[in-house]
């Protein structure tokens, strides 16, 4: 017999062999029916793997990440099982899960091109093989072996992968029907749960990510198991082309892009601008009462400066090329990271005990070279501007800092009404090459995070693999308006990078010791979380965030000169105006302005011109009201105090 504990501590005892879905049936049959993996001892597996000694199991379901997982890692095969039916001689690159769904990156047979037009073909065969229910048959082979089968099937791209990533012993196949792909899986048992399925777009991706490689089909996907849920999420699909940040940054004049400046290279208009601003404005505000100092470095380093810190091995492939200076001999990078340059701070002059901790904040533009496949608004650029700072504290200060940091991120999140979770990230437990510095330092890093959670009553998901290379870190995932999930802010303890620079303080003993370090951005990027914030408001900012507040609109020219006097008023009440002095009809400068999802409208004519007075229209067609100037200012102003007065 062997023991089995479950996530609330229970433990049962099963007989050595026992499955995932045997240990589900035990429980209830129902959760038999909708159990898709588990995780047994933090490594997610099939339901059908024997359990051979001691162990602890989670079961999933699909609503759980690691059962999307499972479930859409099987759809992307089943999409390339039905993709080899339809295509004879296609060749196959990789099919990972994503976040929503699946892709599968392939080679058309020559004079082939797969299109829009060729998903309903693709889903009806998909569904076709789906009727068969096939047993998904997973199989260790030997290196040799992999090769010789995948040669046979005239399969380049993974023979390249086997004979260049994958030693023997470390080789798994998944076969269903007559396709079988190399793979670590975990997969369903069969492919008959997969219920409903939507092939959701094509682009174009190079093999490895390099573009100097060939470039490759990459079809996207999403399944589920049941046909109401992707109908359900075909409309939150329509919601979000509705939402999307780059049609209503467009109409909102917020930000622009343009292919003489280059791709993935933002903008920020004026309107935009003064969002932004009022977004730092606002962590400023806060952080400031943590005792914070900001500080501006270059653009631009070293290339000695990111060698040092480990960016330049970790992150050079997704860096721009180093600058060299031919005269000098020298070479420097576009920043691809803040935090070398705040080491450099500290190291600037001698620091004692009585300094730490030591908070540098800075907005601090980067540079990281993205493939242009992967650009995609503000929510995957080439330069973004991170709210960063990082904090320089004595070993004993390192979980009141981290606590302290959380209340930060509490404050900035729930300031825009955004609901979050938390996931904690640590080392991959079988990869330790991944990453820098000692177990010693990497289990101390850890233990800060899971108590200052503990200590919060933060209930934090904890994911293996997702640390950064020199430290664990706790991510807030925000769920926007219709559903979606969104990594925005972080904070990361790191007893790395002090080392490499050689970072000293004195402590009280007279003796020299190494400081630790805490990484944070609330916001993540200023550019993503702008995204992030439009597509969950639709551009319906807050009052106290939006670059306009009021859209004055005279009835005719006539009344022109009485609007821009209102103006001026709201503006020495400091309520933010602009004017549509065009002549046009009132219901075009409505309809217009509506569309700036600007939040009031006030309509001036003879009327109100007379008597001082303006009619008051919100956004949406709600209250209207006519009132004096200075009583719409104050109630604007009474508004945004309500708003503000948490933070």
């Amino acid at each position: 017999m062997i023991k089995i504990t479950f996530p609330d501590g229970s433990v049962r005892e099963y007989e050595k062999g026992v499955t995932g879905l045997q240990i589900a049936e035990s429980i209830s049959p129902a959760l038999a029916r909708n159990v898709v993996s588990c995780g047994v001892n933090g490594e997610t597996t099939e339901l059908n793997r024997p359990i051979n000694e001691d162990a602890t199991i989670a079961l999933y379901k699909f609503e759980d990440e690691e059962g999307k997982h499972t479930f859409w890692h099987t759809s992307a095969h089943l999409l390339a099982e039905a993709l080899q039916e339809l295509y004879p001689g296609i060749q196959f690159g990789f099919g990972p899960a994503v976040e929503n769904g699946f892709f599968y990156d392939v080679m058309p047979p020559e004079g082939v091109t797969i299109k829009e037009s060729d998903f309903p073909a693709i889903e009806a065969k998909m569904a076709e093989l789906v009727k068969k229910n096939e047993a998904v048959v997973r199989r260790e082979v030997s290196k040799a072996d992999a090769l010789k089968e995948f040669k046979a099937d005239g399969q380049n791209y993974k023979c390249e992968h086997i004979d260049e990533d994958l030693e023997d012993g470390t080789i798994t196949t998944y076969t269903q029907g007559a396709f079988t792909d190399l793979c670590r899986g975990p997969h369903l048992m069969s492919t008959g749960d997969i219920k409903a399925i939507k092939i959701t777009s094509v682009a174009g991706a190079f093999w490895r990510g390099d573009a100097k490689r060939e470039q490759m089909t990459r079809i996207y996907g999403i399944s589920f198991p049941k046909k109401k849920m992707l109908d359900e999420y075909l409309v939150m699909l329509e919601e979000a082309k509705k939402r999307d940040h780059r049609k209503i940054g467009k109409e909102m004049e917020l930000f622009m892009f343009s292919e003489r400046v280059g791709k993935g290279l933002p903008i920020w208009l004026p309107k935009g601008t003064d969002l932004r601003l009022r977004l730092q404005d606002h962590l400023r505000k806060v952080q400031k009462r943590f005792g914070y100092q900001e500080v501006i470095t270059p653009h631009i380093g070293s290339k000695n400066l990111y060698v040092t810190s480990g960016h330049y091995a970790h992150y050079g492939k997704d860096s721009f090329q180093p600058i060299h200076t031919p005269e000098e001999g020298e070479e420097y990078m576009l920043k691809p990271m803040n935090c070398p340059h705040h080491c450099e701070i500290f190291a600037s002059r001698p620091r004692s005990y009585r300094d730490l901790p030591l908070r540098i904040a800075e907005f601090g533009t980067v540079y990281r070279y993205e493939q242009s496949g992967e650009l995609h608004g503000l929510t995957r650029v080439r330069s973004f501007t991170q709210d960063d700072a990082h904090l320089f504290c004595r070993p004993d200060q390192v979980k009141q800092e981290f606590l302290n940091v959380m209340d930060i991120i509490q404050v900035v999140l729930t300031a825009f009404g955004f609901d979050f979770e938390a996931q904690i990230s640590l080392r991959d437990p079988n990869d330790n090459e991944k990453y820098v510095g000692s177990d010693e330092d990497w289990a101390l890093a850890e233990k800060a995070i899971v108590e200052a959670c503990q200590e919060k009553g933060l209930h934090a998901k904890v994911e293996y693999g997702e640390a950064a290379f020199y430290g664990p870190k706790l991510d807030f995932m925000i769920k926007d308006a219709i559903g979606r999930r969104w990594q925005l802010g972080t904070i990361q303890v790191d007893y790395n990078l002090p080392k490499r620079f050689q970072l000293e303080y004195t402590d009280e003993d007279n003796q020299k010791k190494t400081p630790v370090m805490i990484h944070r951005a609330p916001f993540g990027s200023l550019e993503r979380f702008t995204a992030v914030l439009i597509e969950h408001t639709s551009g319906h900012f807050p009052l106290w965030l939006t670059p306009e507040q009021v859209a004055i609109l005279p009835l005719s020219e006539k009344f022109n000169d009485y609007a821009q006097e209102v103006a001026k008023k709201l503006d020495l009440e400091g309520v933010r105006s602009t004017l549509d002095l065009r002549n046009e009809k009132l219901g075009r400068k409505i309809r217009d302005n509506e569309l700036k999802r600007i939040p009031y409208m006030l309509i001036v004519g003879e009327k109100e011109a007379a008597e001082g007075l303006v009619s008051m229209r919100q956004q949406g067609g709600g209250e209207q009201a006519t009132m004096k100037v200075e009583d719409f200012a104050a109630k604007i102003n009474a508004e945004v105090r309500e708003m503000t007065k948490g933070f």
